[in-house]
């Protein structure tokens, strides 16, 4: 299996680079204190102004920034930057144990979080009911049926406007003190925030409500009731809000618990000299071997024994022993793989039947399960375009409130009341008490429009809307959906590196797809050995042949090697390979008369080697081309002495998987550096025209071919495998390569398909699909949600429908959008799952 590679990150610049070319890193830090889309823009400024950073991109959901910054930054000190700022941060550690450890912190501390938020709630809950029962005098009179209610109303202690004054008073002091204390800070800091918005409203109804019971002449409403329904509306959507994020994160979390903390530690075994001898000296079933040790102090090279039930502790190839293993947390496939020696397993997964010993190939931040976790935690950082807009609204929102707050307070008292005098009764019906009424016995009846009276009710209807605003859904549109849907493609076996590439996925209209190991199994077989000189047999050419390809990794030369293996033909001495991708192979080869060089590739590579093709030579090509089958020439010096025809079998899914995305509305073409008739005749086995084949190119041809497509106005998705596929990975506006891909294809690709299935391809464009589907509707939520309640809080409809919102129902929407967006994304598991469980019975 082959390890995963991070790519290049993509994030919205912060800060210019400077000319120079020192090297960059990326930090990632864990940022707390962030509550909506205007603190994520503070920080980015914030990272931006620090010495050495180059980009950073901020996350709302999982509160982490992934910031690029030069080799000669601190840190440590753009951390305590943060700090400093009122976000305090710390740098996350590397991937491994140190990541399970951070990670495991970064659990209590949520989980305690939680607690506190939940006794918080608790707290205001009580305090809201106890405002609400003082407020049952009003359901009307006393009667038989309502015995408890009877004699709650005959309390009248609960109904007193001191009463509700000091339930506001200590909602303000014990579970919304944290809201206040955090919303003065941004003031003071000159970045007002969410918590900002709230305060103000919150604060600004208990001091209006406080001066009209301490001057009861002025006749003003005291809506003690409100600020404590604000709060605890607010409260109550954090808490939902909270846990739902904490769901939307889940996967990751999966991801990074899958990481085992011990391994046994066996000595080296002394390997027999006959290797057909499996044993090697080592008993599977003798589960006391080896000693215990933390999995983050294993080396590569050591040797590890892995019992059944237990997880592989780093990746590594088996040595002894053969068993079943869960490879889902990899693949998303539930179906155990048979795993035999020299097979490779990677850390994470599930050894279920036998005994085994592995020697260690990759441990810490490089196996296969830390570069997961890292593309997965890069992925969910990158943005979508499709925020920018968005991001651009929340950074100035706060300002924008507050002045929408002020115009409205203008608007009412200088002009709105005093043309329509009659909206006042209407925008203060809900009043419940009144100073004046209650210490002089007498209801106060149609209030008179005052000079108090205006100042009230413009105050009310300018609180209404600072509390009714929520910069928070629009922050969270865009990264909730990217963080379920990555983390849904994590799960899968779909790894893609970030939310800038579902949107991008999404708009492509052509696939363009290399043929060998990606059509095709990628594992053909010798199918013709034809020597064309009599002083070379059969055998001997396909001795040569195997020697020169030994120095590369090639599919066909793959199954030469192999076809040599299994006639048992050993390889000859040789040295000085070249390999030049697209075309083929040479070096020079010691046989038992002398040492000559042999090239093996192409026709093309036939030519720039200089070697002459007669004729009969092309036609015995022409014939095996014309069969399906890849032709190798083999020649020494400028004479061609042999052919070879290899066939390479196509996958299972991949004509279902073809017509699938034709299906789509998808154009298929193959890009191949196949002669034109095997990629013909694949072509015809997937019901393809010659116009959607272009054969016989190179790396650079492919690279042209798609640039082409490009320059027509297509958005072009390609799918490659190899080294030479890694160019067109990286032209193409959307590359994804398979888990038995080269590091460099994958290094290179947008996509990592980990289950090996072409299938996937199309899973893949659909997830972007209901992905960006899910980003609309909360974007479409967010801005309707304040285009809509902001004017009614501002009283846009008094004087026509008699429509306004009272601060403390203006809290509750403002906390149900901030839910409604997150729990919204969340439904992206719904179509998931029943993905999943599709591929499962499938």
């Amino acid at each position: 299996m082959t390890q995963l590679a991070p790519s290049a990150q993509s994030a919205t610049p912060t800060a210019d680079p400077s000319a120079d070319q020192n090297p960059t890193e990326t930090v990632v830090l864990d940022v707390e204190g962030m509550m909506c889309a205007g603190c994520v823009s503070t920080v980015e400024k914030k990272l931006a102004q620090c010495d050495g950073v180059v980009t950073a991109t901020v996350n709302l959901v999982t509160e982490v920034a992934a910031v690029e910054c030069r080799s000669t930054a601190d840190p440590q000190a753009i951390a305590q930057t943060l700090t400093a700022a009122g976000y305090p941060s710390q740098i996350r550690p590397a991937h491994g144990q140190s990541a399970l450890a951070a990670e495991t912190d970064w659990l209590v501390r949520k989980q305690q979080a939680q607690k506190d938020q939940v006794r918080q709630l608790a707290i205001a809950s009580l305090l809201l009911v106890l405002s609400v029962i003082g407020h049952l005098q009003h359901l009307g009179q006393p009667s038989a049926t309502n015995g408890w209610l009877n004699s709650w109303q005959q309390l009248p202690v609960l109904s007193t406007l001191w009463f509700h004054g000091t339930l506001a008073t200590l909602t303000l002091i014990f579970p919304a003190r944290e809201i206040l204390l955090d919303g003065l800070k941004g003031v003071r800091r000159g970045s007002p925030n969410m918590n900002t918005l709230v305060s103000l409203g919150a604060v600004s109804a208990y001091t209006t409500s406080l001066v009209a019971l301490l001057f009861p002449h002025l006749g003003w409403e005291c809506f003690f009731d409100e600020p404590v329904m604000l709060l605890s509306f607010i409260l109550l959507g954090r808490t939902l809000e909270q846990r739902a994020r904490f769901q939307a994160a889940s996967s990751l979390r999966s991801l990074i618990a899958l990481q085992p903390t011990l391994a046994r530690l066996v000595p080296t075994p002394e390997l027999t000299a006959d290797p057909d001898v499996s044993d090697r000296q080592i008993d599977p079933a003798d589960s006391t071997a080896g000693v215990q040790i933390p999995a983050a102090q294993v080396q590569v090279g050591e040797w590890l024994r892995v019992l059944p039930g237990e997880k592989v502790p780093v990746d590594g190839v088996i040595a002894v022993g053969q068993t079943t293993v869960d490879e889902s947390m990899l693949t998303g496939e539930s179906l155990p793989v048979v795993k035999q020696p020299d097979d490779e397993v990677v850390a994470g997964t599930l050894n279920q039947t036998g005994a085994i010993t592995l020697q260690v190939s990759r441990t810490g931040e490089k196996t296969t399960l830390a570069q997961m976790i890292h593309l997965v935690e890069t992925a969910q950082t990158r943005k979508a375009p499709i925020q920018g807009f968005a991001d651009v609204i929340s950074g100035y929102f706060t300002y924008g409130v507050l002045t929408c707050a002020a115009l409205t307070f203008g608007f009412w008292y200088f002009v709105g009341l005093p043309l329509w005098p009659d909206v006042a009764q209407t925008a203060i019906a809900h009043t419940h008490h009144s100073a004046l009424s209650q210490m002089s016995g007498e209801m106060t009846g149609e209030p008179l429009l005052t000079g108090s009276s205006r100042l009230l009710v413009s105050l009310k209807l300018a609180i209404a809307v600072v509390v009714v605003a929520c910069p928070c859904a629009l922050g969270l549109a865009t990264p909730t959906a990217i963080l379920v849907g990555s983390g849904i493609g994590a799960e899968q076996g779909l790894l893609i590196r970030g939310g800038d590439i579902l949107e991008a996925t999404r708009g492509l209209d052509t696939l363009v797809f290399d043929k060998t190991g990606t059509l095709t199994t990628g594992k053909p077989q010798l199918t013709d050995c034809l020597p064309l000189t009599p002083n070379v047999s059969a055998d001997q050419l396909l001795q040569i042949a195997a020697t020169v390809e030994s120095g590369t990794r090639h599919p066909l030369g793959i199954a030469i090697q192999q076809a040599a293996t299994q006639k048992k033909l050993r390889l000859l001495p040789a040295a000085d390979f070249h390999t030049q991708a697209g075309f083929g192979i040479a070096a020079n080869v010691i046989t038992h008369r002398e040492t000559a060089q042999y090239s093996l590739g192409n026709l093309a590579w036939m030519g720039q080697n200089g070697c002459a093709v007669d004729s009969q030579t092309r036609s015995t090509a022409d014939q095996l081309a014309q069969s399906g089958k890849t032709v190798v020439f083999v020649a020494t010096g400028q004479q061609v002495i042999g052919l070879m025809g290899v066939a390479d079998a196509l996958r299972p899914e991949t004509a279902e998987t073809i017509q699938r995305l034709q299906s789509l509305g998808l154009d298929v073409k193959i890009l191949s550096g196949d002669s034109t008739a095997v990629a013909r005749a694949i072509a015809q086995q997937l019901d393809l025209t010659d116009d959607q084949v272009q054969a016989e190119v190179t790396p650079e041809g492919k690279v042209k071919a798609i640039a082409h497509l490009q320059e027509s106005g297509h958005r072009v998705g390609f799918i490659g495998d190899g080294i030479n596929d890694a160019p067109a990975l990286a032209q193409a506006d959307i590359g994804m390569a398979l888990n038995s891909s080269t590091e460099v294809a994958m290094e290179t690709a947008d996509i990592v398909l980990m289950r090996d299935d072409l299938s996937d391809v199309q899973a893949a464009i659909q997830l972007s699909h209901a992905t960006f589907n899910k980003i609309r509707q909360n974007l479409f939520w967010a801005f309707a949600y304040n285009s809509v309640c902001i004017p009614l809080a501002a009283g846009a409809f008094l004087p026509a429908f008699g429509l306004s919102l009272n601060p403390g129902f203006a809290g509750g929407l403002m906390a149900l959008s901030s839910v409604t967006v997150v729990l919204n994304s969340l439904l992206l598991r719904v179509s998931g799952l029943k993905r999943s469980a599709a591929s499962a019975t499938g």
